[in-house]
């Protein structure tokens, strides 16, 4: 009878039209279905379980983030033997970041399976990163660390994880030039105001000077995108003479 019943269950959970998107998106079967139902489930479905509780994806992308952290941080720690703490730290973010995984997501066509009440449009420019660390949130619990490093691997860090690449892509392009300013001893500083403008969204503009000139400016929708904008368009003025220090940052 209990025999009848799990294979009776096991039947019940393939019917599912999730079972098959999982099980391609993963390359392997699903145990608990209910788990991917809440990483393709969207904060404005206010939906909830029997205690109450919110089912999103948010929980789960809390999980995946800390899950996809040890991962590659086991992965670096292998294949570079010679890096110190701050090396691998560094190159971990490199490979962590933000626009990084939203890449990753989009490419596994994540958003496409998601269940929402508000347009595409309103989801947010991180919505395919966030999805796709909620669904390895999901895969740790579903079925293990071995299965989700195995799964992290196969469609994020053997395809498009390039170490040596790695080296020259610059996260903080502020940090980079003032590291350089202080070296040679150069005086700058940033100068950022509110851009009054007929549109709708606020903008700031940014002037980075060195040694009393403006050398950039940049406009951005808040102070921190538009520093940051800014000082990449001054780094490719002084690149050739800043390299020596973009592994650093």
């Amino acid at each position: 009878m209990r025999l009848h019943r799990f294979l009776r269950k096991g039947s019940t959970i393939k019917q599912d039209p999730l079972f098959n998107v999982v099980k391609n998106l993963l390359g392997f079967s699903p145990k608990d279905i209910s788990l991917f139902r809440r990483v393709f489930t969207h904060t404005s479905m206010e939906e909830t379980d029997m205690m109450g509780k919110k089912i999103n994806y948010e929980r789960l992308e809390f999980l995946g983030d800390a899950v996809l952290n040890t991962i590659v941080a086991t992965h670096l720690f292998q294949k570079l033997p010679e890096n110190n703490e701050g090396s691998l730290t560094l190159m971990r973010s490199k490979i962590v970041r933000r626009a990084f995984l939203n890449q990753i997501g989009e490419h596994l066509g994540l958003i496409n399976h998601l269940s929402s009440n508000v347009p595409a449009k309103n989801y947010g420019a991180d919505v395919h990163g966030n999805l796709f660390e909620a669904l390895v949130g999901a895969v740790y619990l579903d079925s293990g660390f071995q299965a989700c490093s195995q799964f992290v691997h196969s469609c994020m860090i053997d395809p498009y994880v390039d170490l040596t690449k790695l080296q020259n892509i610059v996260l903080s392009y502020k940090s980079l030039l003032v590291d350089w300013f202080q070296k040679n001893r150069k005086q700058y500083r940033y100068e950022v105001t509110k851009d009054d403008s007929a549109e709708d969204i606020s903008h700031y503009k940014a002037k980075l000077w060195i040694n009393n000139k403006i050398v950039a400016s940049a406009r951005a929708t808040n102070k921190k995108k538009a520093v940051e904008k800014v000082s990449k368009r001054a780094f490719f003025q002084f690149q050739h003479q800043i390299k020596s220090i973009t592994t650093r940052h």
